[in-house]
């Protein structure tokens, strides 16, 4: 059996199929996670459908972004590091360093555990908003990076720029070979009933909660992409030192609504735009509603060009991605 590569988080959304894709190809996958009781959360999601043997590919271990215990054994004569582990919440905290910390400290242990361990290859998920720059208009690629202060940078974007900044400084320091992945908002199937931050706005739109809509952009790829993206990374030795964004396009939420609708027209989704000003105004008792304000409006892009060039990326386009996780959801009644 080859030696595992360890994929950190697997009980969330992305991890499971990135797993689930490294399993496809053939490999062995040792999958860390806070709590050992969801192994058969975690297997009951992944395998079925793939070779007989994929189940003996798959090993276990427990691992915590907050604890040093358990990292050294979960890197122990593994063959590489795909990090994916990361807090996302839907509402922001108000305390920025609940979110930064474990994100940030997180990376470290992961990616200091892998050094130690001599695992000289790591992948690490990253985000768009970790690129983005909404001060500047037009398309942007891999050079940017978001600034982590003003208005727009929320917890989560500090945490996604300061964790992504720690695994560069990591490598540089340690001699690792890291590629990051930065996707947009993650869409697609569900393996089970774990269906992430970003698919959770889908079930939102598909329960119709809200009268209107608001004027927000978003560049979105299909979870299948991203995985895709991930193995790809592990196999393509021109990836390394290299950031690379995985989108496949852009849409907006009332874009969202209006597919959606097209697809459940007996749903109530709601299609209206709502005016910036009433967003802006309902964020001042909706802390939900409060990282958005900025980013009304918007019209920032970038660009999938090196996913293209580097990995040889196809992407699913944004609107199949939607609806996947709109049928997931509504298959296994969670919207």
């Amino acid at each position: 059996m080859p030696s595992p590569i360890v994929v950190t988080g697997a009980s969330g959304f992305l991890a499971k199929h990135v797993v689930r894709r490294l399993l496809e190809d053939g490999q062995a996958v040792r999958a860390t996670l806070r709590t050992p009781s969801r192994e058969a959360e975690v297997r009951a999601a992944v395998l079925p459908g793939l070779d007989p043997d994929a189940g003996d590919r798959l090993s276990f271990a427990r691992a915590d972004l907050t604890a040093d215990a358990g990292w050294t054994e979960a890197l122990a004569g593994a063959s590489a590091l795909v990090h994916t582990a990361s807090p996302f919440p839907l509402e922001q905290p108000r305390d920025a360093e609940a979110l930064i910390r474990p994100a940030v400290d997180g990376t470290r242990r992961a990616l200091g555990a892998a050094a130690e361990a001599g695992v000289g290859r790591v992948v690490l998920t990253s985000s768009t908003v970790a690129v983005m720059r909404h001060d500047v208009g037009g398309e942007q690629d891999e050079t940017s990076w978001a600034s982590i202060e003003g208005p727009a940078a929320t917890p989560y974007l500090q945490s996604k720029v300061l964790a992504e900044r720690a695994a560069w400084d990591l490598a540089r320091e340690r001699g690792l070979g890291l590629t990051v992945i930065n996707p947009g908002m993650i869409l697609g199937p569900l393996l089970d009933g774990e269906s992430g931050t970003s698919v959770g706005l889908v079930a939102r739109l598909l329960r119709g909660r809200d009268p209107m809509v608001p004027d927000l952009r978003f560049e979105a790829v299909d979870v299948r992409d991203v995985a895709a993206a991930h193995a790809l990374a592990l196999s393509r030795p021109a990836s390394e030192g290299e950031r690379i964004l995985a989108v496949a396009g852009s849409t907006s939420m009332p874009d969202m609504a209006r597919a959606l609708k097209a697809a459940f027209p007996d749903r109530r989704i709601p299609t209206r735009r709502a005016p910036d000003w009433l967003i802006r105004l309902a964020a001042l008792v909706r802390r939900d509603l409060a990282p958005a304000v900025p980013f009304l409006g918007r019209t920032s892009a970038v660009t999938n060009a090196k996913a293209r060039r580097l990995l040889g990326m196809t992407f699913i386009p944004v609107e199949e991605a939607l609806l996947a996780s709109a049928r997931s959801l509504v298959e296994r009644g969670l919207a």
